[in-house]
């Protein structure tokens, strides 16, 4: 195992974990420093970060493909175009998000002023996963330096090549007492949440999820979680189906389904349900051909436990009843498994009941909207929701009846790219916001400030028993509430 990926040698478990300490202690006296931080200091750095991730994309593409056969087209649509948006997005406003806002003053407190000041958490911790490991892991860093904090960078260990890609830049950006990188399994992470840091912002499983907020509880620490779930999507009788099929598609292959965002399962209208699989099977084809083992358009499962997991939900719903209408070709050796469409699998089948992150597709006819909402409704709710339809009235029926951390209405996974939306989930499926001044917020504590005339002040202070005439007036007040 490698120790902290600001060193080349390899370091035992128990040295890494006090080193990771010794930094974490180190970078105490930074975050109180960074406190006064200007908006020129902070947007230096992103430009310093920026220029590093850019200057050599040749070395992200050669990790991505070593550690799963990401395409590059991939990597460079979902792991380095997020991150230039967020970075510029960041550079651009970050000295105005850094301005205090005036809030207006309720009558009550006349002769006083109120204002909220952004103010940095302090030490923040990042744990990011294996799906988009630079993405997921410097997007968030992006917010953590736009609003002034510290940072300890714990990537998974699922991507090794791109997790060493991700030290060495660390290392030659940033003084370890303001960024660091620590490589290792998931006794790192857990020696990591023993600390007490301001802020952990999490990208991962639910079931993990709950473990991170369980250890920020014993520090009541702030948490981001970033979470996942099963995500629906409909596609109503009104949508354009050649649209419905290539975007449904798309999101659902894209990193062979190993994306929080995908769609999960498609619920498809009876009336366009036979033209819908032929749209599908018929993107397949345009996208992989015949011999999609060999595409170099199509990522591998990152590892043989995670085939094995979906090979596992596959067969099951087979034997469930299933029907196969594109695909099925799995193998374990190469940790690949063909974009699989599936219909017919019954609500007790894994596939119906856990997150499948992968891509296997089951398709289900509907023709009643109420049930397809009944059922929505009946599960955790998700990180997204899709809805396909020209139909207005289905369409507002759908986002005013189900709830979900994001929606989008005739496409797919491209919420995450709109910097000027929050991105984030609901319940299960996550906690807070991220992306431009949402991310910004996430690193920051909002502080309440008021401000009272000299004068004013002594007077309150001074005053002892309320005055009638002044109780009056507070009668007033509470009058017109």
């Amino acid at each position: 195992m490698q120790g902290m990926s600001t060193a080349t040698v390899t370091v035992l478990p128990g040295a890494q974990h006090a080193r990771l300490r010794e930094v974490f202690e180190r970078q105490r006296e930074t975050a109180l420093r960074l406190r006064t931080s200007t908006a020129a200091q902070r947007v230096a750095k992103l430009k310093k970060l920026r220029d590093a991730i850019f200057s050599n994309t040749d070395a992200w593409y050669a990790a991505a493909h070593a550690d799963f056969k990401k395409p590059a087209g991939e990597v460079d649509l979902a792991e380095l175009l997020p991150i230039a948006l967020e970075l510029n997005d960041s550079i651009a406003h970050v000295a105005r998000w850094m301005k205090p806002v005036k809030v207006p003053t309720p009558l009550v407190m006349a002769g006083t002023s109120g204002q909220l000041k952004y103010e940095p958490k302090g030490r923040c911790l990042i744990l990011s996963p294996w799906n988009y490991p630079v993405n997921l892991t410097f997007v968030p860093l992006v917010s953590c330096i736009a609003a002034g904090n510290t940072a300890i960078l714990k990537p998974s260990e699922m991507t090794p090549n791109l997790s060493a890609a991700m030290a060495k830049l660390v290392k030659e950006v940033f003084s370890e007492d303001e960024v660091a990188l620590f490589e290792g399994d998931a006794s790192t992470a857990q020696a990591l949440l023993e600390l007490p840091f301001d802020h952990i912002f999490f990208t991962g499983s639910p079931a993990i999820g709950k473990v991170v907020m369980a250890a920020a509880a014993k520090h009541l620490a702030t948490v981001t979680l970033e979470l996942g779930g099963k995500s629906p999507t409909i596609v109503d009788a009104s949508a354009d189906v050649d649209l419905a099929a290539q975007n449904v598609i798309w999101g659902k292959c894209a990193n062979a389904g190993q994306t929080c965002i995908a769609p999960d399962h498609v619920y498809v209208h009876q009336k366009v349900y036979e033209k819908f699989v032929t749209k599908c099977r018929a993107a397949l084809e345009k996208a992989f051909g015949t011999k999609d083992e060999m595409s170099p358009h199509y990522a591998r499962i990152v590892n043989a436990r995670h085939t094995a997991r979906l090979k596992g939900l596959l067969d099951d719903a087979k034997a469930k009843g299933a029907k196969v209408l594109a695909g099925d070709r799995v193998s374990e050796k190469d940790n690949f498994i063909a974009p699989t469409l599936l219909e017919g699998a019954p609500e007790e089948a894994r596939i119906m009941q856990e997150e499948i992150f992968g891509p296997l597709l089951p398709l289900i006819p509907y023709t009643d909207l109420t049930e397809v909402l009944a059922r929505i409704n009946a599960d955790p709710k998700p990180l997204a929701l899709y809805v396909f339809a020209k139909n207005e009235d289905v369409v507002n029926r759908v986002l005013d009846e189900t709830s979900s951390g994001g929606a989008v209405v005739n496409h797919s996974l491209v919420q995450y790219l709109h910097h000027g939306l929050p991105f984030g989930g609901v319940n299960n499926s996550g906690h807070g916001s991220a992306h431009g001044f949402f991310g910004f917020k996430a690193f920051s504590h909002e502080r309440a400030v008021v401000k009272a005339e000299l004068k004013i002040a002594a007077k309150l202070l001074g005053a002892g028993e309320i005055p009638p005439a002044a109780r009056k007036a507070l009668q007033k007040v509470w009058k017109l509430v």
